[in-house]
């Protein structure tokens, strides 16, 4: 996997809360950046934030 020096980087992510923002979301989170995910529905984004959350501290990694 590549090195994209994300840690400490914040990342803003439309539409992160479905599909391929959610995709785009959870791999910049993986990357050591902190990511704000928003979209239309509240509920999908805050499953979405805790899916991520929950991923990225199982790895160790200090993104989220």
């Amino acid at each position: 996997m590549f090195d994209l020096e994300l840690s400490g980087k914040v990342a803003l992510v439309t539409g992160g809360s479905d599909g391929l923002g959610r995709a785009a979301a959870h791999r910049l989170a993986a990357e050591g950046a902190l990511v704000v995910i928003c979209g239309r529905r509240a509920a999908h984004a805050q499953q979405a934030a805790q899916d991520m959350t929950a991923a990225v501290q199982a790895s160790g990694n200090n993104g989220g």
